[in-house]
């Protein structure tokens, strides 16, 4: 397996990456139906940046999506990360400095501005070294539009804001895949190796994992016609990635294997479908993780049974929580259902929540500004 962010020197072969590169446009951006890390060592020139200053935004992203455990994930519009990156003749060549933290809640004063302990940071100097940056500085700010620890995917939001951010600042070189390598080193030292909040919040709708070794991702294709709103409702209440990842079992049974895998297979079919009703159910079916998270999260059963009573068409877990996600047709009726969850978040958990009502973001990373 070649791991893009382990070498200082990359070339990309334009046949492994049949798309377009620009990520700041979007609307040209081609991926196909999978492509995965093929990558040669070799010596690339380093680019000059273009621009001087950036502001790039990542969305949150749904981890997991009930039965579909560290490799199924999609992105929400909406709400997420901001980062700021300008060229610094402060800043040594070849470095970067973070010059600021603010936003949701108490990031600032949790996360640190050490670029080698900070998802941003880590995921900036990882693009840095594929494009062979040597001669240039670059001083960065995040914006936290996330709290920690909701599960909303909040460190791969900053990560991959600051990917994107990077890679644009110095006229889009790099393709979707090496920027979701670089992301995977973020969250590596975060929360574990897993892409499934990653590679949403960078190329946007939902993404299957096919494979880790070598790296391979699948974009699934929501139908445009359809309307789904996601139900996201965040009680005051961290649940760090790790503490979470450690109550799983290390060992299942066949027949649990065998559900989650049918659900996991129905759960896709209903994505390409854009079939809410069978993307509900199979949402809500997981038995093998959300099982053993649930206790952990105050009230989080009467959550969810509040949730289909009130007309979602399911319900589950955001990644590792404790955030509570629902899924419906009809913002109306999602504000309706996410007041019931909040009530049952308090009746059953003794623990406030805020809801709120979102849709597929179907772009991801992008620029919003340039200068």
């Amino acid at each position: 397996m070649a791991i893009c962010h382990h070498q200082p020197q990359f070339a990309v072969s334009s046949s492994s990456f049949p798309f377009t590169t620009n990520l700041s446009n979007k609307s040209h951006l081609h991926l196909p139906s999978s492509f995965r890390c093929n990558l040669s060592i070799a010596s690339i020139l380093e680019p000059e940046p273009v621009y001087t200053s950036v502001k790039s935004f990542a969305p949150a992203t749904v981890a997991n999506l009930g039965p579909g455990f560290d490799f199924l994930g999609c992105a929400v519009d909406g709400i997420g990360d901001y980062v700021t990156l300008k060229v610094d003749p402060q800043v040594h060549p070849g470095d970067i400095s973070i010059t600021d933290i603010t936003g949701t809640g108490n990031s600032a004063k949790k996360l640190s501005k050490d670029p080698m302990w900070n998802c941003a940071g880590i995921a900036a100097i990882s693009v840095m070294k594929m494009l062979n940056i040597r001669s240039v500085g670059l001083s960065l700010s995040l914006e936290k539009g996330l709290p920690l620890g909701s599960g909303l995917g909040s460190s791969a939001a900053s990560a991959a804001a600051a990917a994107i951010a990077v890679n644009e600042i110095f006229g889009g070189k790099l393709p979707a895949l090496d920027l979701v390598m670089a992301g995977l080193e973020s969250e590596a030292k975060v929360s574990g190796y897993h892409a499934d909040n990653i590679a949403p919040a960078i190329m946007g709708g939902f993404v299957l994992v096919r494979s880790y070794d070598p790296l391979e991702l699948i974009p699934l294709k929501f139908p445009v016609e359809k309307n789904l709103c996601f139900v996201l409702v965040n009680p005051e209440f961290e649940a760090p990635t790790k503490k979470m990842r450690a109550a799983l079992p290390t060992e299942i049974t066949m027949s649990h294997h065998i559900w989650n895998s049918s659900q996991a297979g129905a759960l896709v079919a209903a994505v390409l479908q854009g079939d809410l009703i069978g993307f509900g159910k199979a949402l809500s079916a997981d038995k093998i993780v959300e099982p053993r998270r649930a206790p952990l999260i105050p009230g989080m059963d009467g959550v969810k049974k509040a949730a289909l009573a009130a007309g979602a068409y399911g319900c589950t877990i955001s990644g590792a929580g404790p955030t509570a996600v629902a899924v419906t047709d009809d913002e109306e009726k999602g504000r309706k259902i996410g007041e019931k969850m909040v009530e049952a978040f308090m009746a059953e958990g003794n623990l406030k929540a805020v809801a709120m009502v979102k849709k597929l973001d179907r772009v991801g990373a992008r620029l919003v500004s340039q200068r």
